[in-house]
């Protein structure tokens, strides 16, 4: 009888220790797990979300913003209403961590985060549908109807409006490469990598490199975090990854024959590899929006009830 209980006291011991280390591999998993910012078009804000939770539970929102005269934005809210892009980056020359976000109707801004401070904010029109915040505290802004990628000079001034254009039709993604210190930037039939020049107050941009897309219609532009080499790349009908070192698009990266669809709008990458992924669904108000989120590797779907979603993004500060 003392022999059995002996086992017994052991197996439970042994249990325990196993659900300490289940418990701490799963919370560190979660704490690795950047949140997801949303862009809703049906609410006309921005929200964040926590990646790893039920986003249909009360008041889950880590946090939400839209533009009013009572936050900076006053004579700038007629350029909001479909807000189409949202990134997090850390900024040594404004301090700390801020978002770059779109609008469709024309609004392009940064505010700091979560304080939500306007720090530039414009008009610029044409759509725009992505912008990044370049090392100097300048931005760059893709617009897809204006067929333009521009760089203004915010850095001097929260109404500074000078700026160096590029034309690229169709443009909408725009990333910057610290490796490279290059600004990548998607249009409708190319990737193309600017050197952005001159000065803070007066940059200036250059190609460096142009490359044919291997299938028309390009939309979202990303980095493979965990891979510095690797860019997404999304088209009408494929999700690609381009390789920066061979100058080749290829589809054969972990977890393609799921991600690898047609009108994907968002896609991008947790540092465990999980993707994130977004594209119209039927039940939703128009041709480009869902009320869900699809993430792969492992499989799961996040779904906002009534909500019209453009882009899901990771927001992980880092370039890369």
């Amino acid at each position: 009888m003392k022999k059995y209980v002996y086992y017994s006291t052991a197996g439970i011991f042994i249990l325990f220790v196993a659900s300490l280390v289940i418990l701490f591999f799963n919370t560190n998993d979660k704490q690795e797990m950047y949140p997801i910012a949303v862009t809703d078009q049906a609410a006309k804000q921005i929200r964040i979300y926590p990646a790893h939770e039920n986003w249909n539970e009360e008041q889950p929102a880590l946090w939400s913003w839209r533009p009013s005269s009572g936050n900076g934005f006053k004579g700038l809210t007629w350029g909001w209403g479909l807000p189409n892009g949202v990134k997090l980056r850390q900024n040594d020359v404004l301090g700390g961590q801020h978002l770059v976000i779109t609008d469709s109707k024309g609004l392009a801004a940064i505010i700091s985060y979560p304080n939500a401070d306007m720090k530039w904010a414009k008009v610029v029109g044409g759509d725009p549908h992505a912008a990044e915040l370049l090392p100097n505290g300048n931005i760059a802004v893709a617009a897809s109807k204006g067929g333009w990628v521009r760089v203004y000079a915010s850095s001097q001034s929260p109404e500074a409006d000078h700026y160096a254009e590029y034309k690229l039709p169709g443009a909408h993604g725009v990333l910057w490469d610290p490796i490279h210190e290059v600004l990548w930037a998607l249009g409708d039939y190319l990737l193309v990598s600017l050197k952005v020049e001159g000065n803070e107050a007066k940059p200036t941009l250059e190609v460096e490199t142009l490359k044919n897309l291997p299938s028309p219609w390009g939309h979202d532009l990303q980095p493979v975090h965990g891979n510095e080499d690797r860019l997404w790349v999304t088209t009408g009908s494929r999700v690609y990854q381009y390789v920066k070192s061979s100058g080749k698009f290829e589809i054969g990266y972990p977890g393609y024959e799921q991600v690898n669809q047609s009108n994907v709008k968002s896609i991008g990458n947790q540092l465990n590899g999980q993707i994130v992924l977004t594209r119209p669904s039927e039940n939703c108000a128009n041709d480009w929006c869902t009320d869900s989120i699809n993430f792969y590797m492992p499989d799961f779907v996040r779904t906002l009830t009534g909500a019209q979603l453009y882009k899901a993004r990771i927001l992980n500060p880092e370039y890369h």
